[in-house]
């Protein structure tokens, strides 16, 4: 293995003098760094990161701590902050929590053990007293979700206000009894969602018997799956759905396929995210869009900022994105309106 000594005695210089100039210390002349880094280059010297990080300086990694990396919401997310943080000489080092608390407090102390430069985190809905310590050792940023002992620099969507609409969609066509499947109300994204739902059921005058509602997992398709198996089996069925989740949503859609149901002569349906598929899924599908990889660039780029400006700064800061719905073919006034006004006609 080549080191600074071996550079040393090729260009007859001291260790000292190359190590300077392969860390471009200004005390080192350009073209005494220029002859290091050329012969460096070389000989194929490799840095030796372990030695650095024993003096004590962090390393170039920045942690990703994620729930499940097969939510695409999340390897959208792992992808962006990839391509912006490497262009800024560091390097992603993804974990995943299933979001299981333990699990995620195990990856935070080896992230804290490999003296990583930042992490950006997706929290579980209640993380460890032990992690709460440990992030407070290290630059971090949350995302999507916000825990209020992580600290308040947040990067996430309006949850709420994306549920009020997609929901207040369903209403304004004349649905009374509206189902919604979406993520438990322990985590800060499901509650959020869930107040958005019930807002825009008592901002159109419906009763709270209107709600026909199903928590679950938010990265389970089959949890999906079995919520709208039980939506549609119960003594009062919903003319309309909407979701709260990506991994609900393909859950939801798939069981619905499955059943033969027709949407939206059957069923209304009001997906979350806008996969590649939605477009084409049926009639094509109404949904929330929400601007992940917008947000993804905005949380890297900042949290870039602040490990090479002042990364003690843990000053509050939070940047919320709205969604959108898209209109699609997969919603319609419930079938009695319908045949009201082809009466009328």
């Amino acid at each position: 293995m080549i080191t600074t000594r071996d550079i040393a005695e090729r260009l007859q210089l001291s260790v000292s003098t190359v190590g300077r100039a392969l860390s471009d210390d200004d005390r080192i002349s350009e073209p005494t760094k220029v002859r290091v880094r050329q012969a460096a280059a070389e000989m194929g010297y490799v840095g030796n990161r372990a030695a650095r990080m024993m003096r004590g300086a962090s390393s170039n990694v920045v942690g990703l701590v994620i729930p499940d990396i097969r939510n695409s919401f999340y390897s959208t997310i792992a992808h962006e902050l990839s391509k912006n943080i490497e262009a800024q000489g560091f390097q992603l080092m993804l974990s995943e929590t299933d979001d299981d608390r333990m699990v995620e407090l195990r990856h935070l102390r080896e992230l804290s053990t490999s003296r990583v430069a930042g992490v950006i985190i997706v929290p579980t809905a209640r993380p460890r007293s032990e992690s709460v310590k440990l992030l407070r050792t290290i630059p971090h940023v949350q995302l999507l979700r916000k825990h209020s002992s992580l600290g308040a620099q947040w990067f996430g969507v309006d949850d709420f206000e994306a549920l009020r609409q997609a929901t207040a969609h369903l209403v304004d066509q004349g649905h009374a009894r509206i189902g919604y499947v979406g993520g438990p109300a322990e985590l800060p994204t499901g509650a959020e969602r869930l107040k958005g739902f019930r807002s825009a059921l008592a901002d159109g005058g419906l009763p709270d018997e209107a709600a026909h509602i199903e928590l679950g997992r938010p990265s389970s398709i089959e949890e999906g799956r079995r919520a709208v198996q039980r939506l549609l089996e119960g003594p009062s069925v919903p003319t309309a759905i909407v979701l709260g989740s990506v991994q609900l949503t393909l859950g939801v859609l798939g069981e619905l396929s499955r059943m033969g149901v027709k949407v939206p002569e059957d069923l209304s349906v009001v997906g979350f995210g806008d996969e590649p598929g939605f477009s084409w899924w049926g009639p094509g599908l109404t949904t929330m869009s929400l601007p992940i990889q917008e947000m993804a660039t905005g949380c890297g780029l900042w949290l870039m900022r602040r490990l090479t400006t002042n990364p003690n700064d843990d000053s509050a800061y939070a940047s919320v994105s709205p969604g959108s719905l898209i209109l699609r073919g997969s919603t319609a006034p419930p079938a009695h309106t319908r045949s009201k006004t082809r009466r009328k006609a």
